[in-house]
């Protein structure tokens, strides 16, 4: 991995096209597959659009910009991703078992065996996805979190059959690519980040449908208390600095009362049964307009950069 230059990537949607960005941006070169014209083609406006934020707070230069534009090359041919033994593959397509699973098999037959294959799943067992392949010692998996291109970490996450070798190289591989790499020593559902995520959703959609506040003020006491400080000090580091005698006291009180739902709330069922998904049909919890969703994002990608500045 010493000399890895190349990355390969399967998928050019939201999180591949973001990756194929952060590669480039890095100096690899990238191969970015996607089996829809139509999307892969737009590949270079939307990377277009996620440097403008850059460019903005001076973290890139236009000519820096337009260089890692040009070294992602779109690939209509699978086979095109896979270029040397000194290539490292990321799957980033859509979370279903069986499509990844296919798209694993076809890997293994245009690969050496020695080629790192990395899932960008973000719920799915790695271990499920690379049980069928004959060398699936080499799978491991590499969840990145959205927007990928800003956010340091990635769960690098050790499969049944994922060998210490290849566990260890892409863990050294994401740390001089840039990135802050966390070690998943089981395959668990949700590995770490979004099954802490998730547990706060479910408490945060079980308040909304209780009535006992509404989904504006539920985001406002994430955004102006707690949430403040999980760019610098995590769960377990405030426990201990409130004291863990006061944490076991409060959890006493307050576990009963939490939600322990083992099945999605009938709200957030209800909602998606009526189309209400988010900003794909512009209603979910909020109204969402074209402009506001590009803001949103704009802002977010803004605030998060200037965050990572402070804290790094």
């Amino acid at each position: 991995m010493e000399d890895l230059k190349t990355i390969g990537i399967v998928g050019a949607g939201l999180m591949g096209h973001a990756l194929a960005q952060m590669f480039s941006l890095k100096g690899y070169t990238v191969n970015l597959f996607d089996r829809d014209q139509e999307i892969l083609d737009q590949v270079p406006k939307r990377v277009h659009g996620n440097l403008k934020v850059f460019i903005e707070l001076g973290l890139v230069n236009e000519l820096e910009a337009e260089t890692c534009v040009n070294n992602i090359a779109l690939c209509r041919d699978i086979k095109d991703t896979y270029s040397s033994e000194d290539c490292i593959i990321i799957e980033a397509v859509s979370e279903n078992l069986d499509v990844k699973k296919s798209i694993f098999a076809k890997l293994e037959e245009i690969t050496s065996p020695e080629t790192i294959l990395t899932s960008n799943t973000s719920a799915i067992s790695i271990t499920e996805i690379s049980r069928d392949l004959k060398f699936r010692e080499r799978v491991v998996g590499t969840h990145f979190w959205n927007p990928p291109h800003i956010v340091p970490c990635v769960e690098v996450i050790r499969g049944e059959f994922t060998s210490q070798k290849t566990f260890q190289t892409v863990v050294a591989f994401l740390k001089k690519a840039g990135k802050e790499p966390v070690s998943v020593l089981k395959d668990v559902p949700g590995f770490l980040g979004n099954r802490m995520q998730h547990a706060l959703w479910r408490e945060a959609i079980s308040l909304v449908e209780k009535g006992i506040a509404t989904a504006e003020d539920i985001d406002r006491v994430v955004k102006f208390s707690f949430g403040l400080r999980l760019a610098f000090i995590g769960p377990l580091e405030t426990a201990d600095l409130a004291g863990l005698d006061l944490t076991l006291n409060v959890q006493r009180d307050l576990f009963p009362e939490l939600e322990n739902s083992t099945k999605p709330s009938e709200i957030l069922t209800g909602m998606v049964e009526r189309g209400e998904t988010g900003v794909r049909t512009g209603r979910g919890f909020y109204e969402w307009s074209r402009e506001k969703i590009n803001g949103r994002i704009s802002q977010r990608d803004r605030v998060l950069l200037k965050i990572l500045k402070e804290v790094s």
